[in-house]
């Protein structure tokens, strides 16, 4: 997956000017030059809340997988190419699989796979931390450049850390890239005349360290334990650019992350004022299914004969969309079907 590429930031505009800059559903870059350090912030707002309530997910499911919509965006909006980025994970946890569908520039869709009598155990005892509903596994990304392109795809193991972990393993040990994410989710609640009313909100931010010197990159992120055949542990040590780019968003809070009140120039100025940032062109999104009575139908018209005439209850056929729950029905005969 290396090689599809991300973009660089485009021309830059003032961050002195945030009215003029929407604080939600947006992905903002930004550039540090003097510690050669890029990244973006994702601010989700209708758009995290709209994927999220369409289904009726416990609240750490729906959590889980509004960390794993920010990372999809993150990372899918910083393709240069015209196609679909996919996250997907399949583990032995109560939450089986989560899928994130983003379609360029900006695009998203997902849905999550769970056991109600294991997660709702989980919740019982405690347990919904993200490594612990994950449990162990794998988390695949997948560049889409359509059909008649090449797939490329990079995965790394789930062993019962979260996907911030598991993000920066597959950056250190597939692209070679020192990189940090921090993903934050949270209900917002409101207080109104008909009572209090909740919505959804995500945010999160990625760092990677982008030296000129390819070796600088190298060695920026290792451990001593990982030290290349031959090399002494104390003699690898970390480019301090990192070390202090690290030690900066590090110090990110959750309800940074998630705050309408605080935009993302705001916060990026409130990181890295000292060593001088630029932000860049924000990047708009949006909650939107590729679902279409259409496309059901001629997946439908692909069955066997045999399944289609056991899709029939009740004299009609009804599919909903793992994705965005819109119900399509339709009668027999419009799909080849036998009314039984």
């Amino acid at each position: 997956m290396t090689d599809p590429a991300f973009r660089n930031p485009a021309t830059p505009i003032p961050s002195r000017a945030p009215s003029a800059t929407p604080t939600d559903d947006i992905v903002t870059p930004f550039e540090v030059a003097t510690l050669d350090l890029r990244g973006r912030v994702v601010r989700l707002g209708s758009v995290v809340d709209q994927i999220l309530t369409s289904h009726a997910y416990p609240v750490p499911v729906a959590k889980l997988l509004g960390e794993a919509v920010v990372l999809t965006v993150m990372l899918g909006s910083a393709l240069k190419i015209d196609g679909r980025f996919i996250l997907q994970t399949q583990a032995d946890g109560p939450v089986r699989m989560l899928v994130v569908d983003f379609t360029t520039p900006g695009k998203v869709r997902a849905c999550a796979r769970f056991d109600k009598a294991r997660v709702a155990e989980a919740i019982a005892e405690g347990k919904t931390g993200a490594g612990q509903l994950l449990g162990r596994g794998h988390l695949a990304m997948t560049v889409d450049q359509g059909a008649d392109m090449n797939r490329y795809q990079g995965m790394v193991a789930l062993d019962g850390g979260s996907l911030e972990d598991a993000a920066h393993e597959y950056f250190l040990r597939s692209e070679q890239i020192p990189t940090r994410v921090r993903l934050a989710v949270a209900e917002e609640l409101r207080a109104g005349e008909g009572g209090a009313s909740h919505r959804w909100r995500a945010g999160g931010v990625l760092l990677q360290f982008l030296p000129k010197s390819p070796e600088r990159a190298r060695v920026a992120d290792l451990h001593p334990g990982d030290a290349p055949e031959g090399v002494e542990p104390h003699a690898v040590q970390e480019d301090e650019a990192w070390v202090e780019g690290r030690a900066l968003v590090s110090t990110v809070e959750d309800v940074e992350l998630i705050d309408p009140a605080l935009s993302s120039e705001r916060l990026v100025y409130r990181l890295f004022h000292e060593p001088g940032v630029r932000v860049f062109q924000h990047g708009d999104v949006k909650a939107e299914c590729s679902c279409s009575r259409e496309t059901v139908e001629a997946m439908l018209k692909s069955f066997s004969q045999d399944d289609r005439d056991h899709m029939v209850e009740d004299g009609r056929i009804s599919v909903t969309c793992e994705f965005c729950s819109a119900n399509y029905a339709f009668v027999p005969e419009d799909v080849g079907a036998k009314a039984g």
